[in-house]
């Protein structure tokens, strides 16, 4: 029941101002490569990659993944 109680908190990605149209794609592309960039600097394991996982995953259509 504890779980049930909790507030479920929803976030999607920071405004990027190189995409100021209501068509997102690039800015999905954008971020995905960014998460694929971050991971081959920092290795699978790093947990810094997380927040751009986050970002791409929620711009980015689920069809795409």
């Amino acid at each position: 029941m504890a779980d049930a109680d909790r507030e479920l908190e929803l976030k999607t990605a920071p405004a990027d101002f190189r995409f100021p149209t209501s068509n997102q794609t690039r800015h999905c592309f954008a971020r995905y490569i960014e998460y694929h960039r971050c991971m081959a600097a920092k290795g699978e394991e790093s947990g810094d990659c997380l927040r751009f996982a986050q970002y791409y995953r929620s711009l980015c259509p689920s069809e795409w993944r």
